[in-house]
């Protein structure tokens, strides 16, 4: 008979035969940088995360790295933002200047860089407007522009998160014609519009100034959409795939592992985060219990990479 309980019985049986384990290496915890010196803000629906001017993110990434930590994903708040969104492709822009100065002092921390520019326009789409409608082609140029001069900088990684059609050809062509080759795209493929992301948009103050993104961003009822979003996306170029939010979309992250074969990412957003840390101060759940078994079940799903606005915690406690 098989008694299942057999290797159950104590914690080394049970570790020896797990099937799925949280790797240090593949934790990215996502970083923000504002403008300014001396400036460490706590966000107020992410309890624990910050944003940082950049003096301060040094310090940030450098305990980081101490507990572990090899790769963050950076997101900037610029001091002004426009209708064109320029700033977010500016050779001083509040990105390009802080990837320099985490190269000089860090040159082999991995930073991948979100490539959007919904954070720098004053109505906060990702992409160009024209009255209410948003531009998908004249977006293109842009999102390029802003991949660009990511890679000039340092960049080690762009990750387009704008959802714009055909985005991913014209960034890898740009880079190409650049001389960055060699700089990976990790293409946020399937990003649903989601009611989870409302503590990001508090992060960096990118709230729609009207409508909302459904336009252009996943409707949560699609499944199939989601293989010729991720399909159309490596065809164009793309050598990673993010599934966006993670936790409620484990069945895409599974369908996708069997459909693929590039490196699957899943994005535990920040209105996961924020509901374990609510419901973890209230006494409600453990709040280590719960975000390691949440993090596990993203990779058993499929997930090769995860990126957690609990990463630094995880780091110290695995």
């Amino acid at each position: 008979m098989n008694r299942s309980r057999r290797l159950r019985k104590n914690e080394i049986i049970r570790n020896l035969v797990r099937e799925t384990r949280l790797a240090k290496d593949q934790l990215i915890q996502p970083f923000f940088v504002l403008e300014g010196r001396n400036r460490k803000i706590e966000i107020s629906s992410m309890p624990g995360i910050y944003r940082y001017s950049g003096d301060l993110l040094l310090k940030a990434i450098q305990d980081y790295q101490k507990s572990g930590g090899k790769a963050g994903i950076l997101f900037g708040i610029p001091g002004k933002k426009d209708l064109q969104g320029s700033q977010a492709y500016a050779d001083n822009g509040i990105i390009q200047k802080t990837l320099k100065l985490i190269k000089k002092e860090f040159p082999d921390f991995f930073v991948i860089t979100d490539v959007c520019l919904c954070g720098y326009t004053t109505h906060g789409h990702c992409g160009l407007v024209e009255g209410r409608q948003i531009l998908n082609d004249k977006t293109l140029l842009l999102l390029t522009k802003v991949a660009v001069s990511h890679a000039q900088a340092g960049s080690d990684m762009v990750a387009p998160s704008d959802m714009m059609d055909f985005r991913v050809q014209h960034i890898r062509a740009g880079l190409d014609k650049n001389g960055f080759e060699d700089t990976p795209i990790l293409s946020y493929a399937v990003k649903y519009s989601s009611a989870f992301y409302g503590p990001f948009r508090d992060a960096v103050d990118s709230t729609p100034q009207f409508a909302d993104r459904k336009t252009y961003q996943m409707d949560c009822a699609n499944q199939r959409e989601a293989i010729k979003e991720a399909r159309q996306d490596v065809m164009e170029g793309a050598d990673l795939i993010m599934v966006k939010p993670a936790l409620p979309y484990l069945d895409i992250i599974t369908l996708l592992r069997h459909q693929l074969t590039v490196p699957i990412v899943g994005f535990s957003v920040s209105g996961e985060y924020a509901m374990i840390k609510a419901a973890a101060r209230a006494k409600w759940i453990d709040e280590k219990s719960s975000v390691l078994e949440s993090l596990i079940a993203i990779k058993r799903a499929g997930a090769d990479i995860i990126i957690s606005y609990y990463a630094h915690e995880v780091l110290t406690w695995i």
